[in-house]
């Protein structure tokens, strides 16, 4: 992910820590849940964006984008931050055109790591939001989470076991909104 820009460089608590020092944020992963945003983007109320994971954990899934809420960092900055460095969508045009909804806070519980060492899991609590995307909306770019993007129509993606079974939970949601996850 790339850092904020200089307009959103600080927070209500200070300057806003982006990226940890390898060995911080492994301590951090195996200590602590992390807080993420994910963006279930749809469009034509029949497909859902979808990328193929590079990473772990969930490499080589196809994963809604979303990242993790850095330190000092506010949900809003996060959202902004994450729609731009993941699918290219502007700040303007999130907050005047495709305005996120809730769906849900969802908690993610991964057997792996980033690192990839033994016996470290992963926890996420996700915080999802819904944005829907004109038709003709396509991600503007690839990033370094992902391989490459897909629209899936929702019911395929629903069955398929390439697609992660937490992106999975989303589709499901949005069929049949529940309160909590």
């Amino acid at each position: 992910m790339t850092a904020p820009t200089p307009s959103d460089a600080h927070g209500p608590q200070g300057p806003i820590l982006g990226h940890l020092p390898l060995n911080d944020f492994a301590t951090v992963v195996r200590s602590a849940p992390l807080v993420s945003i994910d963006l279930v983007v749809v469009r034509n109320h029949s497909h859902i964006l979808l990328g193929q994971r590079s990473n772990r954990p969930a490499q080589g899934y196809w994963f809604v984008p979303g990242g993790r809420i850095y330190k000092n960092e506010t949900m809003q900055q996060a959202q902004r931050r994450i729609a731009e460095s993941e699918i290219g969508i502007t700040p303007d045009l999130l907050e005047t055109s495709l305005k996120p909804q809730w769906l849900g806070a969802y908690e993610h519980f991964y057997a792996d790591s980033f690192a990839a060492q033994n016996a470290v899991t992963t926890h996420y609590v996700a915080l999802a939001h819904l944005l829907h995307v004109p038709e003709s909306f396509e991600p503007a770019h690839r990033d370094a989470q992902h391989q490459a993007w897909r629209w899936w129509p929702l019911q395929q993606a629903l069955s398929s076991p390439e697609v992660h079974h937490f992106s999975q939970s989303y589709v499901r949601d949005l069929q049949q909104p529940r309160v909590c996850k």
